[in-house]
């Protein structure tokens, strides 16, 4: 079955950086929209990211300037760098990929910008 793996979560202190990746399988990857969501307790799951097959990519507007979405076909992986992060960013981040009316999620990574 699909499979999408989120990984590079942890804690960082405010204004720091992590990078997530999220590695699928048994998809056709290039062909894939991939988005990342994010989900703080006792919040609804809400839209970071997205980026097209094509790398067209759109953001959160509370993320924008300091998160960069991106992809490596090659690798069937897509990243979300995190930069300047602040406490509200604190979250369980995940990856979706969408073809079509087919999404698969991932499991989540959890991201703690905590001092």
């Amino acid at each position: 079955q699909v499979q999408l793996v989120e990984s590079g979560g942890g804690l960082v202190q405010p204004g720091g950086s992590l990078r997530l990746s999220c590695v699928a399988s048994r998809i056709n990857f290039s062909m894939y929209t991939m988005h990342w969501y994010r989900q703080a307790p006792g919040k609804q799951r809400e839209f970071v990211a997205y980026i097209t097959s094509g790398s067209a990519t759109d953001y959160k507007l509370s993320v924008k300037g300091r998160f960069t979405i991106s992809r490596d076909n090659a690798k069937n992986t897509v990243y979300l760098q995190m930069n300047s992060l602040k406490p509200e960013d604190t979250a369980a981040y995940y990856c979706a990929a969408e073809f079509g009316t087919a999404t698969y999620w991932g499991q989540g990574t959890q991201v703690t910008v905590s001092s």
